[in-house]
């Protein structure tokens, strides 16, 4: 985990600024770490949730047939 304990009591009183400060010191490699943690700990978003429960209920297999159909005849563009 990327926070120690003692790092995250002390955290608790702070302002959302301050957290922003420590934040805008961290380098990159934390940062990844921090963007890891904060996906496990909040968890999925509702429209991840969503698109999740889509393609498990087969909503969006038409929509996935036809953008593979897409790719394999080439009419497709990288982003």
């Amino acid at each position: 985990m990327f926070y120690s304990l003692e790092l995250v009591q002390d955290m608790n009183g702070k302002k959302v600024e301050e957290v922003q400060r420590a934040i805008g010191t961290l380098t990159q490699e934390e940062l990844e770490e921090l963007r890891l943690w904060l996906d496990e700990y909040a968890g999925p978003s509702p429209l991840d949730r969503r698109i999740e429960t889509d393609l498990a209920t087969g909503r969006l297999d038409k929509a996935v047939q036809t953008a593979l159909h897409d790719e394999k005849r080439g009419r497709v563009r990288p982003l």
